[in-house]
């Protein structure tokens, strides 16, 4: 089962939550989200399908799960 990861820099920075429009349907983004984003840009969160049956006039509604961080660059001192 493929997991599909969505950045930041994807969703084009947006700067309030919301929900937009996507290429692969709606995307619902939280507050707490997007203070994720702005401690870490470079997380991923996993995109989540919303339950129950979609709308195919209206496209599918997705949200952000978990999310990873990339590590820190190597730096030598």
């Amino acid at each position: 089962m493929a997991v599909n990861k969505i950045t930041w820099d994807r969703v084009g920075r947006v700067s309030e939550p919301g929900r937009y429009m996507y290429t692969f349907g709606w995307l619902t983004i939280t507050a707490g989200d997007l203070e994720i984003w702005k401690l870490y840009p470079q997380a991923a969160f996993t995109l989540l399908a919303q339950p129950g049956e979609p709308d195919p006039s209206l496209g599918e509604e997705f949200h952000l799960g978990a999310f990873d961080v990339a590590p820190p660059p190597f730096t030598t001192h």
